[in-house]
């Protein structure tokens, strides 16, 4: 056989390696997001939502691993804490989640993509509680949860987290860039 062929499965060995240690790293990144989430909760009683510190999570493995990777950290580690005592927004955190880690992840200067990826969290609940599930809940009761009243006031909450998030996000991401 020709060396050719030898660097050839090397070539792919060394791939299929990058790939399964990016998997290692997405399913880390998504049990971290799940388990900070769950084990800070801070309720708000007005959408009978939770302030968590989820969101460092989300935004590293956007700014860190890239959007595809920030959307899967995102909707799946959100959304298996959500399975845990908050099922009603699993449909919620699943969407603003995942685009939230989508956002961290864009090819732009990654101060304002953490900022970014706080802004669509921040907006993405506060439609979904101010419109969607209210509109849901006229049909499915158990969505009844909300109203855009309630939803006014966990704009604060979620603007403190979605900083948060950016922040711890951002401070993790470059104490990982800088040992590079």
């Amino acid at each position: 056989m020709s060396s050719k062929f030898y660097q050839k499965e090397i070539r792919k060995m060394t791939s299929q390696k990058s790939k399964f240690a990016q998997t290692a790293l997405i399913s880390a990144l998504a049990a971290l997001t799940a388990v900070t989430t769950i084990m800070v909760r801070v309720p708000i009683p007005a959408t009978n939502g939770y302030f968590n510190i989820g969101d460092v999570f989300i935004i590293l493995a956007g700014l860190w691993l890239g959007p595809k990777a920030g959307l899967i950290v995102g909707a799946v580690g959100s959304s298996v804490a959500d399975a845990v005592g908050f099922p009603v927004y699993i449909l919620a955190t699943f969407a603003v989640k995942g685009l939230e880690g989508l956002v961290a992840g864009l090819p732009i200067k990654k101060t304002v993509a953490a900022l970014l990826a706080a802004i669509v969290m921040v907006a993405g609940y506060y439609v979904f509680e101010a419109f969607i599930y209210p509109m849901l809940g006229n049909r499915i009761p158990m969505f009844a949860i909300t109203t855009p009243e309630a939803a006014l006031i966990a704009l604060l909450p979620n603007a403190v987290q979605g900083i948060a998030g950016a922040v711890g996000g951002l401070a993790l991401w470059h104490s990982i860039a800088n040992k590079k």
